[in-house]
């Protein structure tokens, strides 16, 4: 009797047993598995040759050659010549110090204003040589009356301080910065640094920094490094000390010292006002300004510094949801300036092969593409899938053990006081991967929310703020019902399911990774990472 006519007498349920597990299985759902492992297997291999490429960068640079930045670059301290000094309406002026222009631009963040102006008018440089801008783009009246206060409070102290705001918040932190360098009195003004709201430089910022400019023609931007005052509050800081100081110490420290290239973060960093203007300014075409601007200038062949040793204080959010919002707008904003970029970039003349080629395939599609996609596509669809089906084999070593094994140098090389959260940073960057792929497919593909700007919310001195608002002061605190995102627990259960099935039918043990991976999905489907706080303040 032929296999038709065996089929033919078969039951339905029968027949969909055959179709399931001769034709479905057989020859798609394996095949495909199969073709899926594969490639993430080689996009491992490539990560991991990246990661040996920094990491060699950042030892060459700094251990083997010691090629400090003072080594590297002309620096010299300013002096003070009371002999040279030049009389101008009255003001005694040092002419050894360049005009420098400080830029905080803010957004109704009551928490941390007071911190931000106060760190730049104590900043140890002439008066008569600095200008502090306050870029106030609030929405909410009474917020830009305590922050014009406390501007003209400085102001009576001699501090040469200015307020401005803007009729509209159009182009959002990028068009705030443009607007702030159109300003007549900028036209003296050499370097501009520029902090965010929270940042609190340390008084002797410009001291260190300015030198490099001064010394060095060619160099356009100085960067500092982040530290964070609330890296302790919460498990959440934690993971995100740990992520940015990878990027710190390892990207940032061999970019700058082999490429002269790196990204601006943003913040805690000074621009020659020359090297923005030839890039052509700020530009708000993506949610990443402070990238763009570094690309366009990178490819004038200007040249970056990044100072390990310079240090600036920050915070870090501590809410869940300011981070699910922060990390939409860092990956969605990379993915879509690669898309209008790339091609920019590649017939760009004014830099060479070797730099293209780092930006376009190192710093773009190693990092912010393909980092972000094989993270949630390997560790959280396909290795579970593969638990499920014995045929396709996966080497434990690449899928496990290497994995942990590089986060736990990355932590000792960059984090070393949290190397006993190594295996969990592991977990929550897979969870965290699966908002930054969707973010950085809304940025390739350019759908609704590419442009999508939330301003991070902070803490910092909520409650001596609060106390200092007299009426229509009330806070909310987020129920749990308000947090819980069903795309994680979606997740976590499926994570779940592979690891029973694990348990019972499979003989590779890789239930002891789903089970905890789904743990953390849980947690962040319920929203119990980082803190409960006040998340809204109703101000009149």
């Amino acid at each position: 009797m032929g296999c038709i006519e065996v089929a033919m007498e078969l039951g339905f349920g029968e027949k969909m047993g055959v179709l399931w597990g001769v034709i479905i299985r057989v020859w798609v759902v394996i095949p495909v598995l199969r073709i899926g492992l594969y490639i993430c297997l080689l996009l491992s291999f490539l990560l991991f040759l990246e990661w040996v490429h920094m990491m060699f960068l950042a030892v060459l640079g700094k251990i083997i050659f010691r090629r400090s930045p003072q080594k590297r670059y002309k620096w010299e301290a300013f002096k003070n010549y009371d002999d040279d000094d030049l009389e101008i309406d009255g003001r005694c002026v040092d002419l050894d110090f360049p005009m420098v222009l400080v830029q905080i631009p803010i957004y109704n963040e009551i928490e941390v204003y007071k911190i931000s102006i106060g760190a730049a008018c104590n900043l140890s440089w002439p008066v008569d040589r600095l200008v502090v801008q306050v870029l106030d783009d609030s929405t909410d009246l009474l917020i830009k009356d305590m922050i014009q206060k406390e501007c003209v409070k400085w102001a009576s102290q001699g501090i040469n301080i200015k307020y401005q705001i803007r009729e509209t918040r159009l182009g959002y932190k990028a068009g705030a910065l443009k607007n702030g360098l159109a300003y007549n009195y900028v036209e003296e003004c050499e370097y501009v640094a520029i902090f965010d709201a929270d940042f609190r430089p340390e008084p002797d910022f410009l001291r260190q920094a300015i030198p490099y400019l001064v010394h060095n023609p060619e160099i356009g931007l100085i960067q500092a490094r982040w530290r964070f005052v609330n890296a302790d509050e919460c498990f959440l800081t934690r993971m995100q000390e740990m992520s940015l100081d990878y990027q710190f110490i390892v990207e940032e420290e061999g970019g700058s010292s082999i490429h002269s290239f790196f990204s601006f973060n943003g913040s805690g960093g000074i621009w020659r006002i020359a090297a923005i203007n030839e890039a052509g300014g700020w530009n708000d075409r993506t949610t990443v300004e402070d990238m763009d601007l570094a690309v366009r200038a990178g490819l004038k062949g200007w040249k970056f510094v990044y100072l390990g040793d310079l240090q600036v204080k920050s915070e870090l959010p501590s809410t869940f949801k300011a981070y699910l919002s922060q990390q939409h707008r860092w990956s969605c904003g990379p993915a879509n300036l690669f898309r209008k970029m790339a091609r920019e970039i590649s017939k760009n003349k004014e830099v060479s092969a070797w730099k293209k080629l780092y930006m376009i395939y190192n710093f773009f599609f190693i990092r912010k593409i393909v980092g972000t996609m094989f993270t949630f596509v390997f560790y959280c669809v396909v290795l579970p899938l593969v638990s499920l089906f014995p045929e396709v084999d996966v080497p434990k070593w690449g899928a496990i053990v290497a994995t942990f094994i590089i986060a736990t140098v990355n932590t000792l090389v960059t984090t070393p006081r949290s190397i006993h959260l190594a295996v969990p940073w592991v977990l929550f960057e897979n969870v965290m991967s699966f908002h930054r792929m969707k973010a950085l497919l809304i940025g390739l593909f350019e759908t609704k929310r590419a442009n999508e700007w939330v301003v991070t919310e902070k803490l910092g001195d909520t409650r001596k703020n609060l106390e200092a608002i007299k009426t229509g002061a009330s806070t909310r605190i987020d129920g749990l019902k308000d947090r819980i995102r069903f795309q994680e627990l979606g997740i976590a259960v499926f994570l779940f399911a592979c690891g029973c099935h694990g348990i019972f039918y499979g003989a590779d043990r890789y239930y002891f990774y789903l089970f905890p991976q789904s743990v953390f999905f849980t947690m962040a489907g319920f929203g119990l990472f980082g803190t409960v706080v006040p998340t809204s303040y109703n101000l009149c």
